[in-house]
């Protein structure tokens, strides 16, 4: 419009010049109306633009600004999916790969947390306060937790607390990784008459399979008849895969308790062949070499591939094969409602009492081992009275007890558990300090 304006006046300008002192005035006039009128459209245009991006952004900024309840949390946004990312990223990777980017880059946070607290343990010796522990891992972001969505039943575990009549709790039982502290935390806590009689295991002379700590083998009715014939309220699978294809069915609670994966298996290691638990094989480099089954673990455990699964681990060629194994090992993990750390069990009783309702944690912090007669220890360390620094006190350590070339070789067998122990310690750490997730409440 501007433009019409500017032109029809420039001809009256060019047609009447006699008039030119007259017409100056009135053309001035009529080009600042138009100026003004164009910088009003554009300012209207502007504003208009800025408030629906207002509109879109605000809604946003409540959410993230606003720690919103359990319920809606799990079901509105969460870092699953994001960590979930690198843990496949990392099991796409050869074993040596994934060991030096789990050190260098830490993607779990959970290393410099370990440093830490085993730092002030030591410097205040005495293990720490909930908020001690929160200054070292404060409760992430919504958009930044390994356990949201929340994939866990929490009306298992209140049929549980309640006593429902034939829900039990699931323990599956890594070997060497605190299972017989938990096994003795159930017994503290449970009816006489509602244990096992071996080690928390109930299929112990349910006659058909030898042995005990095989839940694979029975089917799930089995199971439940079994259990509740018995009056048996929990069930250790200690020998066989967590069978992620129906085990959840179960009416049951989920725990599981990990270790650092070298660690775990030197400790096998230690109990079974040094202390003379049935094995006769007194070289490390022997004994591993043989024990193929102990490799990755965790990740068969809670994965629960086909047959041959170790010939996976290493390859570019058997990446995806990997990658696999892993997302079945992480969306099983997430939906158990206790993953424990045993260098952390000294933190894990607000875990426990809300979730399980057990009152008598103090198993937690006492040292505990099968067959104890057979083979004593006196290293001072039967009551964990400080924390991860116990646990490290009553280890051994790999650097020192291995050579070079051995502590490559286990390490490097043990890659996949290293990232899948990495995931369980987040998940234990974001229980334990978010108050939505039940924790940030006193140790």
């Amino acid at each position: 419009m501007y433009h019409r304006i500017s032109s029809s006046l420039d001809t009256r300008y060019r047609t009447h010049r006699r008039n030119k002192c007259c017409q100056e005035p009135r053309l001035r006039t009529l080009g600042s109306v138009s100026r003004n009128s164009t910088v009003l459209k554009t300012f209207f245009v502007i504003a208009i633009y800025v408030a629906f991006w207002l509109y879109q952004l605000v809604p946003s900024l409540v959410i993230s600004s606003v720690s919103l309840p359990n319920e809606t949390s799990s079901l509105t946004g969460g870092g699953y999916e994001h960590f979930l990312d690198i843990a496949l990223g990392l099991a796409s990777l050869e074993p040596s790969e994934v060991l030096a980017s789990l050190e260098q880059n830490d993607p779990f946070k959970t290393n410099r947390f370990d440093a830490l607290l085993l730092q002030n343990e030591t410097a205040l010796n005495r293990t720490l306060t909930i908020e001690e522990i929160k200054d070292i891992f404060p409760c992430p972001r919504l958009d930044e937790r390994i356990t949201l969505p929340d994939a866990r039943v929490e009306q298992k575990a209140k049929d549980f607390r309640d006593g429902k009549h034939g829900t039990f709790l699931f323990f599956q039982h890594l070997r060497k990784a605190g299972g017989t502290n938990f096994c003795s935390l159930a017994e503290n806590n449970l009816p006489k008459k509602a244990q096992p009689h071996y080690y928390c295991m109930p299929d112990k002379g349910w006659k058909e399979i030898e042995g005990a700590g095989y839940l694979h083998s029975w089917s799930n009715e089995e199971i439940i008849t079994r259990m509740a014939e018995q009056g048996f309220r929990i069930a250790g699978n200690e020998w066989e895969n967590f069978d992620l294809s129906r085990h959840f069915d179960l009416p049951a609670v989920f725990a599981t308790s990990f270790r650092k994966p070298l660690d775990r298996a030197l400790s096998q290691f230690r109990f079974e062949c040094v202390e003379d638990r049935g094995c006769y094989i007194k070289d490390v480099r022997k004994w591993w070499k043989h024990r193929k089954d102990l490799w990755n673990v965790y990740t068969k455990t809670f994965a629960d591939p086909p047959g041959g699964a170790r010939n996976h681990f290493k390859g570019s060629e058997h990446s995806k094969q990997r990658r696999e194994m892993m997302a079945r090992a992480i969306d099983t993990l997430s939906k158990f409602h206790i993953v424990l750390s045993m260098e952390w069990l000294a933190y894990a009783a607000p875990q426990v009492k809300s979730i399980l309702g057990f009152n008598d944690v103090s198993a937690l912090t006492t040292r505990v081992r099968p067959h104890i007669s057979e083979a004593t220890r006196d290293d001072g360390q039967e009551h964990n009275n400080l924390g991860s620094a116990s646990i490290k006190k009553a280890s051994w350590d790999p650097k020192e007890y291995l050579d070079a070339a051995q502590y490559k070789k286990m390490s490097e067998d043990l890659a996949l558990d290293e990232i899948l122990t990495e995931v369980a310690r987040r998940m234990f750490l974001e229980r334990l300090v978010c108050e939505d997730l039940g924790g940030g409440i006193p140790i």
